[in-house]
């Protein structure tokens, strides 16, 4: 049975979630285990067989802590069979949804010491009534510039769960 290790960097969970389906995609051959980059100073990378990072955009940045945990674990990252995914409001819409054409995967990929051999970016959720009060403001004027949902008392899953199943199946293979 391979061990896996799934990170996540996330702002409101979307990005567990997704790795929790991904999880369930990978099956009973696979024992699983889940960290938030931003708890786990020390890992043990040699318990493991694959890592997976998941992390989410808020106001159009991944977070800081993503890039000093790769700094930090890149031999071991690039020891790995390991993959890394994004996830972000903008991959809502058609061709801003590969690793190619998402602007925070190619600059996450620019600043990265890490390159994956594996990558994918995921749509994620809008969820307003779960929002502080500023972050329901400024992700609505974001969204009122992009053209997506303004109205705060709705939640919209944008994630498309049949392409996380590609990419679990894709993880596999490494």
């Amino acid at each position: 049975m391979e061990k896996v290790l799934l990170l996540h960097s996330s702002c409101d969970g979307q990005t567990i979630k997704i790795l929790r389906y991904i999880e369930q995609q990978l099956g009973g051959n696979y024992h699983c285990e889940t960290q938030d980059i931003h708890q786990s100073p020390g890992i043990d990378f040699t318990r493991y067989d694959r890592v997976l990072i998941g992390a989410s955009v808020r106001y159009g940045h991944l977070n800081k802590k993503l890039y000093q945990f790769v700094e930090q674990h890149q031999q071991a990252l690039e020891k790995h069979k390991a993959a890394f995914f994004c996830v972000n409001l903008t991959a809502r819409k058609p061709g801003k949804d590969t690793p190619e054409t998402s602007v925070y995967m190619q600059k996450f990929l620019q600043t990265s010491p890490w390159q994956p051999k594996l990558l994918a970016v995921f749509a994620g959720a809008l969820r307003y009534p779960r929002y502080s009060w500023f972050d329901r403001t400024m992700i609505q004027l974001i969204m009122r510039m992009t053209g997506g949902e303004t109205d705060t008392t709705k939640e919209v899953e944008y994630t498309d769960w049949g392409k996380v199943s590609a990419f679990s199946q894709a993880f596999k293979q490494l």
